[in-house]
C-alpha cells in the first residue's frame, strides 16, 4: 500500500480491530433497527420507542465509572471480547422472544438493558485500546478509518436488517447474533498486549479522575458537551419507525434505508478525512458542522418525499462525522495512556446520552406534540447549541490544530 493510501491498514492488529468493530456495529444496528420496528408495530406508541432509548442508556450511566476502572486495570482486548460475546447472547435471547411473540415487550426492554451494559464496558475499553495498536504518526488516519468502518457498519446493518424482514424477525435477530459472535472472535485474535500501567489504589479520586481530567481541559469539555446536546436535541433516528410507517409509508425495507443514510453520509466524510485529515481550524469546523446537522434535521422533519428525506439524513450524517472525528481525536490524542479508560468511559456516557437519551427525549416529545414538530424543534435546538457553544467555549472556537 502506498504512503498516500491508508497506512494504518498495514498493522495486522488494527485490521482485526476494525473488522471486529464492523461486525459488532452491523450486528448492533440490525438489532436497533429491528427493535424499533417490532416495538412500534406491537404498540403504535412513541412512548414505547422512547423507552428503548432509556433502556439502552441507563446501564451506561450506572456502570460508566466502573467500566472506566476496568478498562485501565484489565487487558482491554479481553474486556471487549467478553462484551461482544455477551452481546451475542443477548441477540440470541431476542431471537427466542421473536419465536414467542406473546411474551410482549417486557423481555425486549430487559435484553436491551443487557446490550446497554455490554456497551458501557466495551466502549471505553475499545476506545482506549486503539491508540496502542498503531504508531502515533498513524493515529489520525486510524481514528478516521475506525470511524469510517463503524459508519459503514451503520449503513450495512439497517439495510441488511430491513431486507431480512422478508424472512421474518427471527432471521433478523439470528443474523445479528452471528455478527456479534464474529466480532468476539476478531478481538480474541488480536496479538497486542499493551503493558498495563501500575495499578493505583481504588479511591474516590481515581474513580472520578476521568471527570476531573475532562473538566481541566476546556477544549475537550466543549467538544464532548457540544456533541452531547447537539445530537440529543437533533436525534431524529428514534422516530424513524413513525416516519417510515405513518408519514413516508415505506415499510421495514424503507426504514432500513432511512437508518442507513446518516451513516452513508458519515462514511463518505470519514473516507475524505482519512485521506485528507483535518489539520487546521478544527474547532470552527466542528461548530459549523453541528449547525449544518441541525439544519439538515429541520429539513428532514419538513420533508414528505422519501428521496429528499434520504438526502437530508445523508447530509446530517456527514456533518456529524466531522464532530465525531474532532471529538475522538481530541479525547484520545490529549489523554495519557494510563487514564484513557476512565476518560473514555466519561466520553462514552456523553455519547450514550446524546444517542440513547436523545432517543428517549425525541420519543417523549413526539408523544406530546407529534413526530414532525418534535424533529423540527430538535433541529432548531441544535443550531442554538452550536451558536451558544461558540461563546461558552472560546478555546474550542479558537482551536486550530487537531493534535498539539
Amino acid at each position: 500500500m502506498s504512503e498516500t493510501g491508508w497506512p494504518a491498514l498495514r498493522v495486522r492488529d488494527f485490521r482485526l480491530f476494525i473488522l471486529g468493530r464492523f461486525l459488532a456495529g452491523a450486528g448492533l444496528q440490525i438489532v436497533t433497527m429491528a427493535l424499533g420496528w417490532v416495538v412500534y408495530d406491537m404498540t403504535k406508541s412513541a412512548w414505547a420507542l422512547a423507552l428503548i432509548g432509556l433502556a439502552s442508556f441507563l446501564p451506561t450511566l450506572v456502570l460508566a465509572l466502573v467500566a472506566g476502572q476496568v478498562a485501565d486495570r484489565v487487558d482491554r482486548r479481553v474486556v471487549v471480547f467478553v462484551c461482544y460475546g455477551l452481546q451475542a447472547l443477548a441477540g440470541a435471547g431476542l431471537l427466542m422472544v421473536m419465536l414467542v411473540p406473546q411474551a410482549g415487550v417486557g423481555p425486549i426492554y430487559g435484553l436491551t438493558m443487557l446490550i446497554g451494559a455490554t456497551r458501557a464496558f466495551y466502549g471505553p475499553a475499545g476506545q482506549a485500546l486503539l491508540p496502542g495498536l498503531v504508531p502515533r504518526d498513524l493515529f489520525s488516519s486510524a481514528v478516521a478509518l475506525n470511524a469510517s468502518v463503524w459508519q459503514i457498519s451503520v449503513v450495512v446493518g439497517p439495510a441488511v436488517g430491513g431486507f431480512l424482514f422478508i424472512f421474518g424477525a427471527p432471521v433478523v435477530f439470528g443474523v445479528a447474533t452471528l455478527f456479534s459472535a464474529g466480532a468476539a472472535v476478531a478481538f480474541f485474535a488480536i496479538r497486542a498486549r499493551p503493558e498495563l500501567p501500575e495499578r493505583e489504589p481504588v479511591t474516590v479520586k481515581t474513580v472520578f479522575a476521568g471527570i476531573a481530567f475532562i473538566r481541566s481541559k476546556p477544549v475537550i469539555l466543549g467538544a464532548i458537551s457540544l456533541d452531547l446536546f447537539a445530537v440529543m436535541l437533533g436525534g431524529a433516528t428514534a422516530l424513524l419507525p413513525i416516519f417510515a410507517q405513518d408519514i413516508l409509508k415505506v415499510g421495514p425495507e424503507g426504514l432500513g434505508l432511512l437508518r442507513s443514510m446518516p451513516a452513508l453520509g458519515g462514511v463518505a466524510m470519514a473516507m475524505v478525512l482519512a485521506q485528507w485529515p483535518l489539520r487546521r481550524r478544527t474547532g470552527p469546523s466542528m461548530l459549523v458542522c453541528v449547525g449544518i446537522f441541525g439544519a439538515a434535521t429541520i429539513a428532514f422533519g419538513l420533508s414528505t418525499s422519501f428521496p429528499l428525506s434520504l438526502a437530508c439524513l445523508a447530509v446530517l450524517g456527514a456533518a456529524d462525522m466531522v464532530s465525531v472525528y474532532v471529538r475522538q481525536s481530541l479525547v484520545q490524542g490529549e489523554t495519557p495512556d494510563h487514564m484513557r479508560g476512565r476518560v473514555s468511559a466519561v466520553n462514552f456516557v456523553f455519547i450514550g446520552a446524546s444517542n440513547e437519551l436523545g432517543e428517549f427525549e425525541s420519543g417523549v416529545l413526539a408523544a406530546l406534540v407529534g413526530a414532525v414538530p418534535a424533529v423540527i424543534i430538535g433541529g432548531i435546538g441544535t443550531i442554538v447549541v452550536a451558536i451558544s457553544w461558540a461563546f461558552l467555549f472560546p478555546e474550542l472556537r479558537k482551536r486550530d490544530r487537531l493534535l498539539p
